[in-house]
């Protein structure tokens, strides 16, 4: 698989790009300035967050979860989810099965 090292703006203060893909799973880097915002949604896909740094409030369906670096975050497939940055943030999430819409989005190819 051959990376696109470039960032995208995913969302108003909010930047991503995909730093490693296999044949069935894929981490992402998303970088929020302080305020901003990821919104809700859901996917087929299994989905494992690490907070890397900063503090955020993540809503899974209809709870609401505070984290800050070292926690993480399981997301269900099809859970409705978003996050808000209370601070400047970083999450490295991890994907499973491949988000082939994200893959696509990104300019990453499968060669």
């Amino acid at each position: 698989m051959s990376l696109n090292e470039e960032w995208q703006y995913a969302e108003p203060g909010v930047r991503r790009k995909i730093v490693a893909a296999g044949t069935a799973i894929m981490g992402m880097l998303v970088e929020f300035e302080a305020g901003a915002e990821g919104a809700v949604h859901a996917h087929p896909h299994e989905q494992l967050t690490y907070v890397a740094k900063g503090e955020l409030v993540f809503r899974i369906g209809d709870a609401e979860r505070s984290v800050s670096e070292g926690d993480t975050v399981y997301i269900p497939s099809n859970a409705l989810h978003g996050v808000r940055a209370l601070t400047p943030a970083t999450l490295f999430d991890t994907f499973t099965p491949l988000r082939e819409d994200l893959l696509a989005a990104m300019g990453v190819s499968n060669d």
